[in-house]
């Protein structure tokens, strides 16, 4: 057994503990996201380009634990140690594998439910009658109603990209071994970039909006936070040399933080406008309405004449 094999037989509780808790966190963190879209049955308020840059850049992260050299290592040791610590040595690519899984259910609920005929006029948290894709409401605004082909064409350039993407890995891995390093480095660093990019889309959107539509901000608060937790478990287990898998995940810390604290104070603004609507109309006398009469109104009755004489 030789000495890098002996690091992971030598298992940290702790760490185990922690990652263990970082992969069932990331399960968990996008179950409202799922939920939610699901539950309104519209992806009405997500970008598209937020999906497609997501998913494009959770495929490079996964594709660049899987290549990198060490990673490689990591899954070789498991014929020489025990069940446990090859579980416990390949909980990072576990994690990173949950997350790509995860986002790629959001693009195909973003394509199911995406509102092809028209964009709901309101979507609130509490709506439970929500309105559905096939549901005709208000007219679309041009600059926030994306088409149902740009919908599709984002699943397209996303399955695309996935396949390219494993593709030149296998062959990095099995034919030019060589430069797999090189090629893990490139998808590391494609997929920072991608996710650097990928909340402005969404922020833009939001901030147009005035509204969070279906993004849902419980996944955002317990993703915000997780993202530097994240980084940190995958820092400790691969070092600095694997600094091109976990730095996305601080960059995407800090633009989620953004995007988080906006829809949060849209949300705020949102729920004191209803407040204030509601104190209005309990506020409201009908008996400052000229055209209303309460005195003819008390005294009509099922055997009131239609066509009085007086």
């Amino acid at each position: 057994m030789d000495a890098h094999c002996e690091e992971i037989a030598r298992v940290s509780y702790t760490n185990f503990a922690l990652s263990l808790f970082i992969l069932f966190g990331i399960l968990i963190s996008y179950l409202p996201q799922h939920i939610r879209i699901i539950r309104l049955r519209s992806s009405y308020g997500l970008s598209p380009y937020f999906v497609l840059l997501g998913t494009t850049s959770g495929t490079c992260a996964f594709a660049n634990i899987l290549v990198l050299p060490r990673s490689r290592a990591d899954i070789a040791c498991c014929r020489e140690v025990d069940e446990f610590a090859c579980l416990a040595g390949l909980l990072g690519i576990a994690q990173v594998g949950v997350q790509w899984s995860c986002f790629t259910v959001i693009l195909l609920l973003f394509l199911i439910f995406f509102p092809r005929n028209e964009v709901p006029s309101t979507l609130d948290d509490d709506d439970e009658d929500a309105p559905s894709s096939d549901t005709p409401l208000a007219k679309p605004k041009e600059a926030l109603a994306p088409s149902y082909r740009t919908a599709l064409v984002v699943v397209a350039i996303c399955v695309l990209h996935a396949a390219l993407t494993a593709i030149l890995s296998f062959y990095f891995i099995y034919a030019a071994s060589q430069h797999a390093q090189s090629w893990a480095n490139f998808l590391g660093i494609f997929s920072t970039v991608l996710a650097s990019i990928q909340y402005f889309p969404q922020i833009y959107t939001t901030f147009r909006l005035k509204r969070v539509g279906s993004l849902s901000i419980p996944m955002m608060c317990i993703q915000t936070p997780g993202s530097f937790v994240w980084a940190g478990s995958l820092a400790a287990r691969l070092g600095p040399e694997g600094w091109s898998a976990w730095g996305v995940y601080l960059v995407t810390g800090c633009l989620q933080g953004c995007l988080l604290t906006m829809g949060i104070y849209f949300e705020v603004v949102r729920r004191r406008r209803e407040k204030e609507e509601l104190r209005r109309r309990m506020d409201y006398n009908p008996s400052t309405d000229p055209l209303s009469s309460p005195t003819e109104e008390r005294d009509a009755s099922e055997q009131t004449p239609l066509l009085r004489s007086d």
